[in-house]
């Protein structure tokens, strides 16, 4: 009997739903909340038209990372070591790993700041909690376990839409901003535009979900590289669509629900600067009052735990495939030494930001600024290559997948100069 995810003309959603939607809840980390929830303090609801925008050039970027790893058998970092000038995958591989290094920091702290509202304690302890059970996580749990794990911890991100319902929102004027944006072109208003989009189209989402894809072929062996087996392509391509579309589209909600919630709470309160997203939700407290702080700061916890073991893996998904390690969180860590040795110290590394002068909590916003930055080469190396027959045969990216994605590369490469001009 086929698999219901690859073979069922009616596959049963929960099958479906895999690398997009845990993806794609990974993208509202700590580090995310702190920025829609600095932008709904600073612009109030003029930002929120990005996140009807970003739908869909998020939906065509990560289906196309999706579909090179499912089509060729490789992570993206593999497929780039094996098409790309050595120069150019090294650049890349040491831009996310930095990218992703200070956001397991400010994850790991936001999740410590926040769990300390609830629990005064000391910082580092919480920290330390966290980063280890990140990484016990990843080092005992076997892969199937895992990724139920992370499917069932999304559910965590239903906190904002439950905090959004005990705040009173304009509504008139949210709809306006949402399909009409007319606040002038500050640099600060683009520094922000910047960070939604490095927030919303990040370079270890391409990452995880690519190498998800390869994982998910060992875990059903009667999955076969797409370019070996073009008669799965259907159900393949099909299940893809169906897992991103809904990853994609539950990340951007609750996006819009945070800086909904912060923009009808705090800005109009006169609260516009906001380092935190635990200062986020205790700021919240007397507006919008203890119930909605209490899910607010859950939800960060909740979505902390989901988003920095992805962070962690999808660098070490990226250095090992790039060296040709033997990867994988379908491996034991015997089998697979220094792609889990990358993993824990990432992670480690990251927890070492918060004792620091340097402390990446403060750093929050402006890493989202660097993914948007650091996504830019790593967007136009994706669709160069889903574009080469010699690496997709008969799925090369082509039409409206093809215009999208090459839409959201020059959007981003657009702000990003925007912004570098508006500051020089």
């Amino acid at each position: 009997m086929p698999s219901p995810a690859v073979g069922s003309s009616r596959p049963r959603l929960f099958h479906v739903l895999g690398p997009g939607l845990i993806t794609g809840a990974s993208d509202d980390d700590p580090s995310g909340i702190a920025t829609y929830s600095q932008v709904g303090a600073q612009f109030a609801y003029s930002l929120s038209w990005t996140l009807l925008v970003t739908y869909p050039l998020m939906v065509a970027i990560q289906t196309i990372s999706a579909r090179i790893g499912r089509t060729t058998g490789h992570g993206l970092a593999g497929v780039l070591r094996l098409h790309c000038p050595k120069w150019l995958v090294t650049s890349v591989i040491l831009l996310l790993l930095v990218a992703n290094i200070i956001n397991l920091g400010a994850d790991l702290g936001a999740m410590a700041d926040a769990l300390y509202l609830l629990f005064p304690a000391p910082r580092v302890l919480y920290v330390l909690l966290f980063a280890s059970i990140s990484i016990s996580m990843q080092l005992f749990l076997q892969y199937t376990r895992y990724v139920a794990v992370l499917k069932w911890l999304t559910l965590a991100l239903f906190a904002y839409f439950a905090a959004l319902a005990y705040v009173h929102v304009d509504w008139h004027t949210l709809a306006w901003h949402m399909v009409w944006p007319d606040h002038a072109l500050t640099p600060d208003y683009l520094t922000a535009l910047v960070a939604i989009l490095g927030t919303t189209i990040s370079p270890y989402l391409f990452f995880w979900q690519a190498s998800q894809e390869v994982e998910d072929m060992h875990v059903h062996p009667r999955r076969v590289r797409l370019i070996d087996a073009p008669s799965q392509g259907k159900d393949a391509l099909r299940r893809i669509n169906i897992d991103t579309l809904v990853g994609m589209g539950f990340s951007n909600l609750v996006a819009l629900a945070i800086l909904i919630t912060t923009a009808a709470t705090l800005n109009v309160r006169g609260i516009i600067d906001i380092q935190t997203s635990a200062q986020a939700a205790e700021a919240l407290r007397p507006i919008a009052g203890n119930f909605a702080s209490l899910i607010f700061t859950l939800g960060i916890i909740g979505t902390g735990l989901l988003a920095v073991p992805v962070l962690a893996g999808s660098a070490a998904y990226a250095v090992g495939e790039a060296r040709q390690w033997p990867t994988g969180l379908k491996r034991r860590p015997k089998e697979a030494q220094a792609f889990y040795a990358t993993l824990v110290i990432s992670t480690l590394v990251g927890m070492i930001l918060n004792f620091v002068p340097i402390d990446p909590i403060k750093a929050l916003f402006w890493s989202a600024v660097l993914n948007g930055v650091a996504a830019v080469p790593v967007m136009v190396i994706i669709m160069f290559v889903s574009a080469r027959k010699d690496i997709m045969g008969d799925f090369i990216i082509q039409g409206w997948l093809k215009g999208l994605g090459w839409a959201a590369t020059l959007l981003m490469a657009g702000v990003v100069v925007a912004m570098l001009g508006a500051f020089l």
